[in-house]
């Protein structure tokens, strides 16, 4: 028999009345059994956060410094059997998924070191004008309330992270909700905080709700934060339904990695290859800075696109619990069904399929084309999945066009040895991050994350998120002999 995994209510674990079955999309055994909060659990965790955000906000420091850090070691100290349950649930290869963990614990550790230093008040002398005389304003950050999370299935554990991290850190009460897919991962952490000491009761909850549910939490005015990451279809519905509410919007993307001529070398183009091969496939493609396009100098596409399909073939595909394994299955079969008719639409309308192409149930097998439409859906949205296109363009200016002709802008990599054309990249390409050298895949959870156009608003990373989730109060000081 397997047990029920409880959730966690204001920072206690409980169980409600139904369950749901958490399968792995590998091999669809069952992998845990989930407790599901009721309404009226829901609203007592919901409560809970409103009533108490003065508190959490006035607690010292160094108390949430230290939760915040016993959490980050309890993470690394149950690493090898967290990255096990997210290989599990998600399908994702073991080696990412001890990457992922890696990552969890960087980011509770970053937001130890911003709880120390954040608000630590900024003095700016208003005599600079005879009406300021003996005037004195200080400013300082506090929350805007409580948070809710909205967490998705491809980082289930590390994208919890950053919406609970840097609330805390803030002193911004949180009510999560993990991935319905992958919720096993989230409530990881709410074993972990509930070892913690000095926290509020109720400053935190991890809500298995399903997604119906969603729509009046979002309405809820207690409630008047949201950090949704997701698909751009539901956040965008998301900020519509609540103007007034700030949002941060993670959203989707179609990365793009421009290789230049000056990337010329055997040794530039197999690095290229190798790292856009492995990059388009990881997570099984299902990472919004994946690499989705491949834009090639025509100086050196001829060299490159067949490295990029000998690396791509490289791929061991296969059980995501062995650790040889890169590329797993995607969350499931009906994800793989898409990929493939979007490629399947790709090649009648005249793309070229040098390989992949094949879908075996959840699992779809890495893929490259070139020639593809315009107008076809994998050239307009994310894909989402083990796939890349490759195409031709005469130099720079028609290269950073071809980045810029997407309604998306997440990140992009330029791979340049030119300091002047990284940094014409930086100003002309329109998306979040510009990564010179490399993928658009790279990110660092302490740097600002996020994107323009359709991809979002907002910046995640620890210090930016809690920027995000508080705001700015000034307090005049009068009559100072300055």
């Amino acid at each position: 028999m397997t047990s029920t995994t409880a959730f966690w209510l204001a920072g206690r674990q409980v169980t409600g009345e139904d369950t749901f079955d958490v399968t792995s999309p590998w091999d669809g055994r069952l992998v845990g059994r989930v407790s599901v909060p009721t309404d009226a659990q829901v609203e007592e965790a919901v409560a809970a956060a409103y009533a108490v955000r003065d508190e959490l906000a006035a607690t010292p420091a160094h108390v949430r410094a230290a939760a915040l850090d016993h959490v980050s070691k309890r993470l690394a100290e149950r690493a090898e059997e967290i990255a096990q349950l997210i290989s599990a649930e998600n399908g994702k290869p073991l080696k990412w998924a001890r990457g992922e963990v890696g990552r969890a614990v960087s980011v509770f550790r970053f937001a130890a070191e911003e709880a120390r230093r954040f608000n630590g008040g900024e003095a700016q002398r208003l005599d600079t004008d005879a009406g300021g005389q003996g005037r004195l304003a200080l400013t300082r950050r506090f929350p805007k309330g409580v948070v809710l999370g909205i967490a998705p299935f491809n980082f289930p554990l590390n994208l919890c992270a950053h919406k609970v991290a840097p609330a805390i850190a803030a002193g911004a009460p949180i009510v999560l909700k993990p991935a319905p897919a992958t919720p096993l991962s989230g409530l990881i952490l709410g074993d972990l905080l509930a070892e913690t000491e000095g926290l509020p009761a109720g400053s935190w909850s991890i809500l298995p709700v399903a997604n119906d549910k969603m729509p009046a939490l979002v309405q809820d005015e207690r409630l008047p934060v949201i950090s949704f990451t997701g698909s751009e279809k539901v956040g965008y519905a998301i900020m519509d339904s609540v103007p007034r509410k700030h949002c941060t919007l993670e959203l989707g993307g179609n990365g793009a990695a421009v290789v230049l001529a000056d990337w010329a070398s055997d040794a530039d183009l197999d690095w290229a290859a190798n790292r856009i091969a492995t990059f388009s496939n990881y997570q099984g493609g299902q990472s919004c800075i994946s690499v989705q396009r491949v834009i090639a100098d025509a100086s050196v596409y001829d060299r490159l696109l067949p490295r990029i399909v000998a690396a791509v073939e490289a791929q061991v595909t296969g059980d995501p619990s062995d650790a040889a394994t890169d590329v797993g299955p995607l969350v499931s079969e009906d994800a793989a069904k898409r990929v493939e008719s979007w490629v399947q639409e790709a090649v009648e309308a005249g793309a070229t399929l040098l390989t992949g192409g094949k879908r075996e149930g959840a699992s779809y097998a890495p893929t490259v084309l070139t020639d593809v439409p315009a107008d076809v859906t994998i050239s307009c949205e994310e894909v989402f999945g083990p796939v890349l296109t490759v195409q031709k363009v005469d130099g720079e200016a028609e290269a950073f066009a071809a980045v810029n002709d997407s309604k998306y802008g997440l990140q992009a990599g330029v791979f340049t040895h030119d300091v002047q054309v990284a940094f014409r990249a930086h100003r002309a390409l329109e998306v979040g991050g510009v990564v010179v050298g490399d993928v658009p895949s790279y990110r660092a959870d302490q740097m600002p994350y996020g994107g323009a156009k359709q991809s979002g608003v907002g910046r995640e990373g620890v210090k930016f998120a809690m920027d995000d989730y508080t705001y700015e109060r000034v307090l005049v000081l009068t009559g100072l002999a300055l």
